[in-house]
């Protein structure tokens, strides 16, 4: 099996069977995202312990395979993490998705880089950046615990 063929199996899986969906109990930050051009929409639940420590990060919502798979890779690969190494792995990500720069952080194990660069490929349909970029998006406004719902057509 080549890198692509994997990239795409990770996708459709993701897609198919989303990790971590539902609304998690206890959450403290949260944010909806939608994307009007394709119709995804996306609602992230995040639960940040005493330790800013991000103890859980669910979703619910709908959209096409692209952004479900993206969401459900973002909590597999955020939870866990710190607050200041979550911010670092969207970052890293949005650069991948923006530049094709590889993932570098050494937060994430090669499994994980794996999964996350197998969205790497969206960069060459523009039309699907946004899909993938929404719940990394809606991320960062839970953690600013921003009040205005993100909107993929005013987001960069």
């Amino acid at each position: 099996m080549d890198l692509k063929e994997l990239y795409q199996d990770i996708i459709l899986e993701h897609g198919k069977s989303p990790r971590n969906y539902g609304k998690c109990l206890g959450y403290n930050h949260n944010a909806i995202g939608h994307n009007p051009l394709c119709g995804d929409q996306v609602h992230v639940y995040l639960k940040l312990n005493q330790k800013k420590m991000v103890e859980e990060l669910t979703f619910e919502g709908s959209g096409c395979a692209i952004s479900i798979a993206s969401t459900s890779i973002m909590t597999e690969l955020v939870k866990g993490k710190s607050f200041q190494t979550a911010k670092k792995i969207v970052a890293e990500f949005l650069s991948m998705i923006k530049t094709g720069s590889k993932i570098a952080t050494k937060d994430l194990n090669e499994d994980q880089k794996i999964k996350i660069m197998s969205l790497s490929g969206v960069k060459q349909y523009p039309m699907r950046v946004k899909c993938a970029t929404l719940s990394w998006h809606t991320l960062v406004s839970a953690m600013d615990k921003k009040i205005d719902d993100v909107n993929t057509e005013v987001v960069d």
